[in-house]
C-alpha cells in the first residue's frame, strides 16, 4: 500500500487550506462545516442590560430572557436556548457562547457551568441531538450551561468579518453591469484588500504584433502596483508574524517562480533584484523601505518585459503567469494572517473573556464557575489551574472535569504522535492552517469503501457500535473546523520531555500541577487512541491526591470508550454523565 511522503502531505494540506480560505468570506466568518446564513444577529450584545441580581424575584429563565431581550434570531446551526457573543479585549474577536437554561423544576445550582471543546472543534460535539446532548443534559440537572467556541471555531467571528457579511448582503448588483464587456483599469489596490478571494486581475491582455509579444502601456504599471502591494504585505507579515524570518521560504519560492518567467540571459539581473527585495523585506517596514520595494518591483517587471521583446523564442502570456504567481503569494499570506494564533491565545485571552462574560450574565455569589473540558478543552483547564498554582493565586473555578485530556503524552502511544514529523516550525509554516473540517467532510463518505485506509478515522473518534451512525456522521461532518498550524505546533510540545509548555518554551505546565487548589475529576476511555488512559494518568499523578478523582470508562467485555464516546457515546448518558453530575454537585457549594 502506498503511503504519502511528508512533503506530498504538506503540499496537499497547503493546497486544501488555500482552497478552503478562498471559498468565500462568509464561510471564513464561521469556519465550520455548516456556516450560518448571512446577516445573522443572534447574539446578546455586551451592552445588553445586566441580568437581575439574585435578590430579585424571578427564575434564571426570566433573568436570561431580560438579558437577551434584543436578540433577533439564531442561525439554524445553533440549537442552544440563546446565543451570546463575548468580545475579547484588545482584539476583533467575538466568541460565540451557546447557552442552555435550566428548566424551572430543575434543582437550583450555585455556579454556572462552562464547557470547552477540543482542538479544531465547535459546539456541536456537546449538542449532537435533543436525545444526545451533553449540554442539554447538564442544563436539565439545574446548571446554567455555556459552551464556549474559541476564536476560529464555529460561530465565533471577527467584527470586520461580521460587518463585511452584513454589508455584502445589503449590496444590490447593478443590472447594467456587464463584467465581460469591461476593460481592466490601472488601479492601485490597497494592500489590505489583496486578500479578496476574487482575483484582482482576472485577465491581462497580451498584445501580439505578428510573431512579437509586447507589453501594453497600461498593464505594466498594473503589474507593478500589484507586485508592490503583495511585497509590502509580505514585509509586514515578516515583521508581525514571526521574528526569525521563517517566512523566507515562502518568499524564496515566490521569486523562484518569477525567475521561471525570465529568459536565461536575464536570470542574473532578476536574481540581483530579488535578493535586494528579500533584504528589504526583513527590515522594519517604513515609508522609505516601501518606496524602495516599489522601485525594485518596477525594475523587476521591466526586466521581464524588456527581455521578452529581445529574445527568442518568446514566452507567451508571461503577464498572466506573473499575475497568477502574485495572487498565489497573496493567498498564502492571507492564510497566515487569518490564522495567526496559538494555544496561549486561547488560554490567556479567549477563556478569560468567556469566563468574565458568563459571570456577568449568571452572577454566581462567589464569582466562580464550574468547568468541563474535552480533549484540548481539558488541557486548557489544566493549564489555567497550573498557572494559578505557580503564582499561588486562587482560580475562579469551583471545580473542573477533564475528559480525555493530558499535558504530557510522552509515556503513551497516542495516535497524535503522527504530528511530530510536522512539528518543525519552518515546516509547519508552509501549511499555516489545516482545514480539518473540509478534509473530514471530503474523506468521510468514502471511508467505508476500499482500500479502507480511511476507516481508521472512525476508531479515532468512536469505538465500534458506541455511537449512533447518524450522530457519528453529524459529528464528523459538522463538528470540525480549521486549525492554525501554530496551535498544533504548541500542542506537540506535550509529546516532548517536560510536557506542554507556553509559546516561548519557558513555562512547563506540569511542573505546577502539584500546587493547584481546585478539585479535579479526570476521565479516560479504555480504547481512546488519541488520549489513552496512560496519558491521562501521567497528568493525574501530579495533582495532590486529596483533590483528584481518576476513572477509566470501559471494560474487558465492553462497552468500550474512544475519544468522543465520553461525551456522545450510547452509554455515556447512563455511565459517564451521572459520574460527572455527582462530582459537580459535591463541589457546587459557595465558598465563604
Amino acid at each position: 500500500m502506498w503511503l504519502p511522503h511528508a512533503s506530498d502531505l504538506r503540499a496537499f494540506l497547503a493546497a486544501a487550506a488555500v482552497a478552503h480560505l478562498s471559498s468565500s468570506r462568509a464561510s471564513r466568518a464561521s469556519p465550520c462545516a455548516t456556516p450560518p446564513p448571512p446577516r445573522f444577529r443572534a447574539f446578546a450584545s455586551s451592552r445588553a442590560s445586566p441580568p437581575p441580581s439574585p435578590s430579585q424575584t424571578g427564575s434564571i429563565a426570566s433573568a436570561a430572557a431580560a438579558a437577551c431581550e434584543h436578540v433577533a434570531e439564531k442561525p439554524a446551526t445553533c440549537t442552544a436556548d440563546e446565543l451570546h457573543y463575548a468580545p475579547v479585549p484588545g482584539t476583533e474577536w467575538r466568541l460565540a457562547l451557546w447557552r442552555y437554561l435550566p428548566p424551572p423544576e430543575a434543582p437550583k445550582r450555585n455556579h454556572p457551568l462552562m464547557l470547552l471543546s477540543g482542538v479544531a472543534t465547535n459546539a456541536i460535539g456537546f449538542d449532537l441531538s435533543p436525545g444526545a446532548s451533553f449540554a442539554r443534559h447538564m442544563s436539565m440537572q439545574g446548571f446554567d450551561t455555556w459552551i464556549v467556541e474559541v476564536r476560529g471555531a464555529g460561530l465565533s467571528t471577527r467584527e470586520s468579518e461580521l460587518a463585511a457579511t452584513n454589508t455584502k448582503s445589503d449590496i444590490t448588483p447593478d443590472p447594467n453591469f456587464d463584467e465581460s464587456s469591461t476593460t481592466k483599469a490601472s488601479i492601485a489596490v490597497p494592500a489590505e484588500n489583496m486578500s479578496s478571494s476574487q482575483p484582482q486581475i482576472s485577465e491581462v491582455p497580451v498584445i501580439t504584433d505578428k510573431n512579437m509579444v509586447g507589453t501594453s502601456i497600461s498593464e505594466e504599471p498594473q503589474l507593478v502596483t500589484k507586485l508592490s502591494n503583495a511585497l509590502a504585505q509580505l514585509g509586514e507579515t515578516f515583521s508581525g508574524y514571526v521574528k526569525d524570518s521563517r517566512l523566507k521560504n515562502i518568499a524564496d519560492s515566490f521569486f523562484d517562480r518569477v525567475s521561471e518567467l525570465a529568459p536565461a540571459a536575464s536570470v542574473a539581473s532578476l536574481e540581483e533584484v530579488s535578493q535586494r527585495i528579500l533584504g528589504l523585506l526583513e527590515l522594519p517596514q517604513t515609508s522609505v523601505i516601501s518606496d524602495q520595494i516599489s522601485n525594485l518591483s518596477q525594475r523587476l517587471v521591466k526586466i521581464l518585459g524588456e527581455n521578452q521583446r529581445s529574445v527568442s523564442p518568446k514566452l507567451f502570456g508571461w503577464q498572466e503567469r506573473l499575475s497568477a504567481t502574485i495572487e498565489d503569494l497573496q493567498k498564502q499570506l492571507e492564510l497566515i494572517i487569518s490564522y495567526d494564533w496559538d494555544f496561549d491565545h486561547y488560554l490567556e485571552e479567549d477563556v478569560p473573556a468567556a469566563m468574565d462574560y458568563i459571570r456577568k450574565q449568571s452572577v454566581p455569589k462567589d464569582g466562580k464557575l464550574l468547568a468541563i473540558g474535552h480533549s484540548m478543552g481539558g488541557i486548557l483547564l489544566y493549564a489555567m489551574v497550573s498557572k494559578c498554582g505557580s503564582k499561588g493565586a486562587e482560580p475562579e473555578l469551583a471545580a473542573i472535569v477533564t475528559l480525555a485530556s493530558s499535558v504530557d503524552y510522552t509515556t503513551s502511544n497516542s495516535s497524535l504522535k503522527l504530528l511530530l514529523p510536522f512539528a518543525d516550525p519552518a515546516e509547519m509554516l508552509r501549511v499555516p492552517a489545516i482545514p480539518l473540517g473540509a478534509l473530514l467532510s471530503t474523506t468521510y463518505p468514502i471511508s467505508s469503501r476500499a482500500p479502507y485506509i480511511l476507516s481508521l478515522l472512525r476508531s479515532q473518534i468512536s469505538a465500534k457500535e458506541m455511537m449512533d451512525p447518524e450522530l457519528l456522521s453529524k459529528l464528523i461532518l459538522n463538528n470540525f473546523c480549521t486549525v492554525p498550524a501554530k496551535v498544533l505546533l504548541q500542542l506537540t510540545t506535550a509529546f516532548r520531555d517536560g510536557g506542554l509548555r507556553n509559546r516561548t518554551g519557558t513555562f512547563f505546565f506540569k511542573e505546577h500541577l502539584n500546587k493547584i487548589k481546585v478539585p479535579v475529576l479526570a476521565l479516560a476511555g479504555d480504547e481512546d487512541l488519541i488520549c489513552p488512559p496512560e496519558a491521562v494518568y501521567e497528568t493525574v499523578k501530579l495533582i495532590p491526591q486529596h483533590l483528584v478523582t481518576y476513572k477509566v470508562f470501559g471494560g474487558p467485555e465492553g462497552p468500550h470508550y474512544a475519544h468522543y464516546d465520553l461525551v456522545g457515546g450510547r452509554k455515556a448518558v447512563h455511565e459517564v454523565y451521572p459520574c460527572i453530575i455527582k462530582f459537580l454537585f459535591q463541589h457546587d457549594e459557595v465558598s465563604s
